[in-house]
């Protein structure tokens, strides 16, 4: 038999029901794309700035991990598409979090993206999230998408 967690069975558990925004479409891109803002696009380049408000933040007032690769993802696709045909799609295969620093509830983050390879099958990508007071590095992030090959008919 399974013991439920006391804060989970408050609201949500098998007894409650998950509010109905929730259930949006792109529910969880929207959270972080209010958050995250553009400050320069160029190709293989793209540098945004960020807010850690406590939407994104964690149970101990830092920025949740979750939305530390939400973040990353977003950017890198965005560089990705710097440099890639608009008639072709990728995907991602990979990315990978190194989680170095904290980030405390109103800090403020620059996330830099910047194209590592760009090849006719392969795209990476590394973006850097650093304090904006220090520069100090909070989180680095290694993204590898693939095109996805057009069918010949």
């Amino acid at each position: 038999m399974c013991r439920l967690s006391p804060i989970f069975s408050i609201g949500y558990g098998v007894s409650g029901s998950i509010p109905e925004d929730y259930f949006s479409k792109d529910f969880y891109s929207n959270i972080i794309s209010g958050n995250l803002k553009v400050d320069k696009i160029e190709r293989g380049h793209v540098t945004c700035h960020l807010t850690v408000h406590p939407v994104i933040a964690n149970y101990y007032d830092g920025l949740h991990g979750g939305a530390v690769a939400a973040i990353a993802e977003r950017v890198a696709i965005a560089c990705a598409k710097t440099v890639i045909a608009e008639d072709k799609e990728i995907f991602l295969g990979e990315l990978s979090i190194s989680y170095l620093s904290a980030a405390p509830k109103n800090e403020e983050l620059i996330v830099d993206g910047s194209i590592v390879r760009s090849g006719k099958n392969v795209t990476v990508v590394a973006t850097e999230l650093k304090f904006k007071k220090t520069g100090k590095l909070a989180f680095t992030s290694r993204a590898t998408f693939y095109n996805i090959p057009v069918a010949k008919l």
